[in-house]
């Protein structure tokens, strides 16, 4: 299991996520190949600073705010850091499908920014940065009428000056200890 309080720049959107908890299993399979089981991924949503307009929120600024919240996207490889998200794009404005990423997942391809660390031998902790700055966003969808003016206001799609990083903390229990 670890977790992460990722840093995100997408299109002309910059937040710190709400931390993101994943759990998973990996290990050797019987016949020596490298297996993954994917478990679960749990965040909550993170305001977007600005709300829907991307100024001060005027007179009423529980109708303007807006929030993203981290979804699973579908694919997860942690040998090689790559994984998708999709982003829950929440406000009382928005319909409730709202989403980048909706067909397409967002791919993640993250590099390490250094060594691990190990924090604690019992119980294991081990802390690690990572970070993309490759990944295309797409725009957002399904988000009625206001799509195209949400798709303005957050500079998508962007093919490029995206960036994620990612400061994680995991532990874990080997098979034999289950």
């Amino acid at each position: 299991m670890h977790t992460a309080s990722p840093q995100l720049t997408m299109g002309k959107a910059v937040v710190t996520l709400a931390p993101i908890t994943m759990t998973h299993a990996e290990g050797p399979l019987p016949d020596g190949t490298d297996g993954q089981v994917w478990g679960a991924m749990h965040s909550a949503p993170t305001s977007v600073p600005g709300g829907l307009t991307g100024t001060s929120a005027g007179k009423d600024p529980r109708r303007l705010r807006l929030a993203i919240k981290p979804e699973y996207g579908g694919r997860s490889d942690f040998y090689t850091g790559q994984f998708s998200l999709r982003f829950r794009l929440l406000s009382p404005l928005l319909p409730q499908g709202c989403t980048i990423g909706t067909n397409q997942p967002v791919d993640f391809r993250m590099k390490r920014s250094g060594p691990s660390q190990w924090v604690s031998q019992d119980p294991p902790l081990i802390k690690f940065s990572a970070y993309d700055d490759t990944f295309a966003a797409p725009a957002a969808e399904h988000c009625g009428p206001l799509t195209a003016p949400l798709n303005a206001r957050l500079g998508l799609p962007a093919s490029s000056g995206n960036l994620m990083t990612y400061d994680a903390t995991y532990t874990f229990r080997m098979y034999d200890h289950l």
